[in-house]
Formats: structure tokens, sequence, C-alpha cells
């Protein structure tokens, strides 16, 4: 007696990307390469598996990230590591292992791929999730910090997404920041009991991590807490008004939130996020800042201060799927016949070396024209006896029905043209 066939899915909050909708995955992801290619950004590749050290140093012990969501396992050699649950980090790291502080400007570099964090599955939010992001290392210049900007709007803009809105804001430095913190810190404890659980733990432990909480009832709360706006030092201040200036420069618009802090602790002066309606209550598509201490808490000897962005692509993708038109099949050759096959084959190959698409199937004829009207095909070319034996085939527009008898030279001739 056999045993009962289990059905295996994919883990729960994983999911399988599947055509169509790896075309606009893979749409987003060139434009994104183009896009970097402008600004001189060159593409890094960090491992999926860090030391978990790096990421409680880095991201903040305290965070949600660290305390609650991180992917941890213990190694045969007793090593702690964890599935890198942001990027940011990691790059970091190799910055400095790679010594890429001796190189000469600032060192412009983008990645793409997979992140991992167990939150609650949800609406275009995932425990595998992907990102595309970027960072600049080496300067304090607000220059660079609005060049940033644009450069991850001109990404949105360009893959088709509008109606969304660029919340800017600056959380101060070592020098403002724990002062700030500390009367945040005595604020919370007239009002921590009437909070979620996780920001009444918060509000000892890392009180900055309140204002960043999502909870709809705790907002009111929130809204009355001191603004890390009143209590920027004079060079903060002059940075973030910098910042807002280069951006009106380029006629940027942004809405100034004083409470956005972000939820990771290396964030230091200017902090931003790109909201979208369409995504519902979690409608982050992006979040980015200045993290000009981070290279030294893992332990750099150079200051080396950055800035640098991660795009939720998962959200991205939802945002802008609707609206993106898929790329049809160039061409749909229904060969007639075993011998018919074979000759059909070597023309398929010669007409994708050309860098056509093009799908072969043997069929019976009206078989075939359902499938090249079902794959969307944008020409049929039927290969039998008769066309084999006079050297010309018929080739159909399939939009217009119009048929053309070509010869084989001809074909890819007039292909190249119609597809271009």
């Amino acid at each position: 007696m056999g045993f009962p066939t289990i059905l295996i899915k994919a883990v729960k909050g994983t999911r399988d990307l599947l055509p169509p909708s790896t075309a606009v995955w893979n749409h987003v992801e060139a434009v994104a390469r183009a896009v970097f290619r402008t600004y001189n950004y060159h593409e890094i590749r960090t491992p999926i598996l860090e030391e978990t050290q790096l990421f409680a140093r880095g991201v903040g012990e305290e965070t949600d990230i660290v305390t609650k969501e991180m992917y941890t396992f213990t190694d045969r050699d007793e090593t702690s590591l964890t599935l890198r649950p942001e990027n940011t980090a990691s790059v970091i790291r190799a910055y400095i292992e790679h010594r890429l502080d001796q190189r000469s400007g600032v060192q412009k570099l983008y990645y793409m791929g997979p992140m991992f964090r167990r939150e609650r599955p949800q609406k275009g939010r995932y425990r595998q999730f992907f990102q595309i992001g970027a960072e600049a290392i080496g300067s304090e210049s607000p220059a660079v910090d609005a060049e940033v900007i644009e450069m991850v709007l001109e990404v949105l803009e360009r893959v088709g997404m509008s109606g969304f809105k660029l919340l800017l804001n600056s959380v101060g430095d070592h020098n403002c920041r724990p002062q700030f913190v500390e009367r945040l810190r005595q604020e919370l404890k007239a009002v921590s009991s009437q909070l979620c659980g996780d920001c009444q733990r918060r509000a000892d432990t890392n009180p900055l991590r309140v204002l960043d909480c999502k909870v709809e009832a705790d907002q009111p709360i929130i809204d009355r807490l001191p603004s890390m706006q009143d209590a920027l030092c004079d060079p903060c201040r002059t940075h973030f008004t910098a910042v807002k200036q280069f951006l009106d420069d380029r006629g940027i618009a942004y809405e100034v939130r004083p409470r956005m802090v972000r939820g990771l602790d290396y964030y230091m002066r200017t902090t931003f996020e790109v909201v979208h309606g369409a995504l519902g209550a979690q409608n982050s598509v992006l979040g980015g800042g200045r993290y000009d201490g981070l290279a030294e808490s893992l332990g750099s000897k150079v200051h080396s201060p950055g800035i640098g962005f991660s795009i939720g692509e998962d959200r991205l993708v939802m945002a802008v799927e609707d609206a993106h038109k898929p790329v049809p099949l160039d061409l749909f050759i229904a060969p007639l016949g075993e011998p018919a096959l074979r000759h059909a084959s070597v023309m398929a190959r010669e007409l994708r070396r050309a860098g056509l698409s093009v799908e072969l199937v043997e069929a019976r004829l009206k078989r075939a024209m359902e499938l090249a009207n079902k794959l969307g095909a944008r020409f049929t070319l039927i290969v039998g006896e008769n066309e084999m034996t006079a050297g010309r085939y018929a080739l159909k527009n399939m939009s217009t029905g119009e048929q053309q008898e070509l010869t084989r030279d001809e074909i890819a001739a007039r292909l190249t043209v119609a597809v271009n």
C-alpha cells in the first residue's frame, strides 16, 4: 500500500513569479539599470548570507528587524548567520573589506536582489521580497542627497508610475539627536501606557522607533510628540535647507514630515520615503536616507559618509503592472508534417539569431492559427511541402489579415522592419 502524496507548496510568505508578470519585473529592472548608468552608478552583488553581527551593529539591536524579523541560524562552526534583511549594511561591509575608500571620487553602487524578513504576509509584502537600491558613499554634500532623490524618482517615472508623493525629513546627527531622544523619552513617560505594546517597549529602549509606529490608534498621540525639526542643530538645519533648495531648483515636489524617522538606526540627517495611494495602508514604495556614521560603526578607520535608498520591487511592480503591455511574439511558424518541421526548425534558428522572437509548433492548420492568436503573434508563417518546393512562404499579418508571398531572405528583412 502506497503512502499518500503530499502536495508541496511554496513556503508561507514566499511566491513564484510567473509569466507574464516576470516580463514586468524584467522591464522594471532594465529601466533601473538604464537610469543608474546615466548617473554613473555601477552594480555590486553581495552574498545573501552575512554574519548576524553585521545587522545587529549596522541596522540596530533594538530595531524590529533585528529583534523580530531576521532569519538567523547557527552554522556548523557555531557562527551565527543571517539571511540579509536589507542590503545597505552588506554594501558598506564590502566597501570596507575591499578598501573602496581608496578609490577616487564618490563610490556609486547599485544592487538588485532578494531580502528576507519574517513579517506578517500582506498585500505587496512578503518574507522573501526584492529590492532595487543604490548607495553613494564618500560625500556629505547636500547636492548628493538631492541627486540621489532625483535619480530614484526618475526610475519611478520611467517605469510608468504616477501619483506618488515624496516625503522628506532630517533626523539630525550625533550632536543634536541625543538631546532630542532624551526629551522624547521624557515626554513618552506620560503617554506610553496609551500606546501599543511595541511602543511601550520602544519608549524606553529606542524612543525614536515610536515615531515610526504604523498602528493607526497610536497616531493621534504620536502627532503630539516633539518634532525633530524643532531640535536640529545649526549644521543639520543648514544641510537640510540646502537639500530642499537643490530639490526646489529641480522642480521636485516634496512634503516635509517632521516625525518621519524610518525603521533603521543608521539613518542621520536626510531621510525620505515615496508613498503611493494605490498600495493601500502599507503604501510605501521606497525609503532611504543618509548614514554618515555607518561605516565607522562597522569598523572603518576612514570617515565614509553616504546616502542611499531601496525600492520595494514587489510593490513597485504591483503599482505599474496593470499599465504594462506585454511584448508580443514576433512570429509563429506552423510546419505541416515532419519534413516541414525539419525545414522550419532551421528557418526559426536563423530568424532568432536575427533578434526575432519565434514560436515553432507542429499542428494542424486550424489548430496552429488558434494557437498563434492565443499567443498574440504579430505574424504567422505556414511551411508545407508546396512552400518548400517553391521557396516562397505565406507570411500573414495577424492584425490586418494581409498576406505576402516572400522568399526565405525576404522574411527576415520584412519582420525586422515590421517589429522595430
